[in-house]
């Protein structure tokens, strides 16, 4: 049976596309401006979740994307001098997967950073 092989695109709406092109190449390092963003190789979860999910934030919010990190503390440090505001909790979303941390791109869309669980 044929697979697929990765994400090959996130697309979805903006309501300033080129702002939030820029934002994401200067606050998460992805050259959106570039026409494909080479990704390292790792983890993926690809997980459907129960419609009344409080997972995502907001009730009308269909999709949360999950960017996988290397350092969590140290991505965590460079948001917040930027002044972007950055949600942990340790108790309720750290787990055996990792660790984990949210935030919000500036038209209100979640973003979780995953700094995935190390493996011996």
């Amino acid at each position: 049976m044929e697979k697929v092989l990765g994400i090959g695109g996130l697309f979805f709406r903006a309501q300033n596309p080129e702002a939030l092109s820029h934002w994401y190449t200067e606050h998460l390092g992805i050259d959106i401006l570039e026409a494909v963003w080479q990704q390292q190789a790792g983890p993926t979860v690809f997980s459907p979740f129960k419609q009344d999910t409080e997972y995502f934030g907001r009730p009308q919010q269909q999709w949360l994307i999950n960017f996988r990190v290397a350092n969590l503390d140290a991505f965590v440090a460079q948001l917040k001098r930027s002044g972007i505001e950055v949600e942990q909790r340790p108790d309720e979303w750290d787990s055996e997967a990792g660790r984990f941390a949210r935030i919000q791109d500036p038209e209100g869309n979640p973003i979780e950073l995953w700094e995935p669980a190390k493996v011996d």
